[in-house]
């Protein structure tokens, strides 16, 4: 109970819909696909999420962010679970998140069971400027372990790319 409401896993992902990946922050957790579930019992919240990467740098703010909004929410016993299977996929990002990561220069791509772009080539990959597919990967390492660098031969401008997942 919250005060004199009683705690519901739809309640839980309304308030933590406001906790932003550090690395992303113009999505939050659950448009990029991280909050796979709510555990709600009589004495505790249990938080499942699944990292974009295995080893990803930003879990533990997120655990943190995560903790600290429910306990100002007046939850106080709560857990964070890291779940790897299934492992992450772009496929569990909309149209509207992917949009979002253009807007912010991150190019997504259209689904995870595509070439691996990294590795083979460019195929799916557009620049999120100007969205010439005349691109060039720079590096397999982006600004995270999730992403790939690459430039834009159009507008000659760097841009990171999610690796398909």
């Amino acid at each position: 109970m919250v005060g004199s409401k009683p705690i519901t896993s739809q309640g839980i992902f309304a308030l933590l819909s406001v906790i932003k990946d550090p690395e992303i922050p113009v999505l939050n957790i659950q448009e990029i696909g991280m909050l796979r579930d709510v555990i709600v019992t009589e004495t505790s919240c249990e938080i499942l999420l699944t990292p974009t990467y295995t080893g990803c740098p930003a879990m533990g703010i997120i655990e943190q962010d995560i903790k600290a909004c429910l306990h100002a929410a007046g939850i106080a016993n709560v857990t964070v679970r890291l779940i790897y299977s299934p492992a992450w996929t772009t496929d569990w990002m909309s149209d509207s998140t992917k949009e979002k990561l253009r807007l912010y220069g991150i190019a997504a791509p259209l689904h995870s069971s595509c070439v691996d772009s990294s590795i083979s080539g460019a195929a799916d990959v557009r620049c999120p400027k100007c969205h010439s597919s005349q691109v060039r990967l720079i590096s397999q390492f982006g600004s995270t372990a999730c992403k790939s660098l690459y430039g834009c031969q159009d507008c000659l401008e760097p841009f990171d790319y999610f690796k398909c997942h």
